[in-house]
């Protein structure tokens, strides 16, 4: 079936249109030159005909998580977010050129470059989970390739607070999902995100999802799912995959949640050792302190109570206090009433010391300059 047409691309201030970039289920990207400062950025804009309150309540939750978490140099960078004149709430990212997605479509990565990823992408979800965040939709088109070149992870569009596993149902995305979220036993743990990267790094080792078969008539959706629900691990080691490596993708996905790896960051160092042992340099393992996470946890109770611009200044913060002050006349006095009363004490005395000070240093001068000429 062919893709239909992107929207039409709204028009934001400072910012000028170059060309469509994709199309999704709910929302459009599109490539825009931002005029100052400037640069090319990404413009995620939500399609007008899925806008309502939980929509806006979703794509307030992915803009303040990449906000959040953009600090991390493994999660794409977040620019702005606001709602264009439409009414279609947008994003402004950078500009990622390619995505391991369409990379793994070419064929498979070597092994070097995709335990590098791994390393990459267990630091900047295990960050995400530190801060309370589940991305729920771990796949190769998720993971963009920045301007250098560098593993992004993007698309927190379905994302969720852990520990709300049992929430509303949500589009998953079958072959790269764990058999328990496919089972509608969870829709999404700290377990689950663990065989998701799993699954990516097999399917960019292998050039395909680890449940796909080389007969297209054999990957309906049903059967992916019952090979999924089964979770019977098929090694790449005939491929020319170490087994090392194996294992370590073994663990990640196997079907009893438990059996797997307790945190994202325990498989990364496994993915580190794996590197280590195949005489290669290991990738740092980059993860926000704990004190930062805890700092200022992602708040999903209020997103669906914020629009594209609200004030944040309290009537008795300092700054309302200095624009009130600024907004009273000087050298007057206004009393409780709102009436003028009268000047201000003192007032005449500031500007007669003035006088008397030039007067002075006048006289000053002029005696100087005599008694260098030698008249005093």
């Amino acid at each position: 079936m062919a893709k239909r047409l992107p929207s039409a691309p709204p028009v934001l201030a400072g910012y000028s249109y170059v060309r469509p970039l994709g199309t999704g289920g709910f929302a459009d990207v599109f490539l825009y030159e931002q005029d100052l400062p400037r640069r090319v950025t990404a413009v995620k804009v939500l399609l007008a005909d899925v806008v309502d309150a939980e929509a806006r309540r979703s794509f307030t939750v992915e803009a303040d998580a990449m906000a959040r978490l953009s600090a991390h140099p493994s999660i794409v960078t977040i620019h702005q977010a606001s709602i264009s004149a439409d009414g279609r709430p947008y994003l402004v990212m950078e500009y990622c050129p390619d995505s391991l997605g369409a990379k793994a479509k070419r064929g498979p990565m070597p092994y070097d470059e995709v335990l590098d990823i791994g390393v990459r992408m267990a630091g900047a979800l295990e960050t995400a989970h530190r801060t309370g965040l589940l991305h729920r939709d771990i796949k190769p088109s998720n993971l963009l390739l920045n301007s250098l070149g560098a593993p992004v992870l993007a698309d927190f569009g379905i994302a969720a607070a852990i520990g709300d596993g049992q929430g509303e149902a949500f589009a998953m995305s079958i072959p790269w999902s764990a058999p328990e979220v496919l089972g509608e036993q969870t829709t999404g743990t700290v377990a689950s995100e663990i065989w998701g990267l799993g699954a990516t790094l097999y399917t960019l080792l292998a050039g395909h999802s680890p449940f796909e078969l080389p007969d297209r008539a054999r990957n309906t959706v049903d059967q992916l799912s019952r090979r999924v629900l089964s979770a019977r691990y098929t090694p790449l080691s005939p491929r020319g995959v170490p087994p090392r490596i194996d294992a370590v993708l073994a663990t990640a996905m196997q079907r009893d949640p438990s059996r797997r790896y307790a945190s994202m960051s325990e498989f990364g160092e496994q993915l580190r050792w794996a590197q280590y042992e195949l005489g290669l340099t290991p990738t740092t393992l980059e993860v926000a302190a704990t004190e930062w996470a805890a700092a200022a946890p992602i708040d999903f109770a209020d997103a669906s109570s914020r629009g594209p611009v609200i004030s944040t200044v309290k009537p008795e913060g300092r700054l309302a206090a200095r624009t009130a002050s600024a907004a009273t006349p000087r050298g007057r006095v206004v009393d409780d009433g709102g009436l003028a009363a009268a000047p201000a004490r003192n007032g005449w005395l500031k500007p007669t010391l003035i006088g008397v000070g030039a007067g002075l240093g006048v006289l000053i001068a002029g005696a100087v300059a005599m008694n260098l000429a030698g008249v005093l």
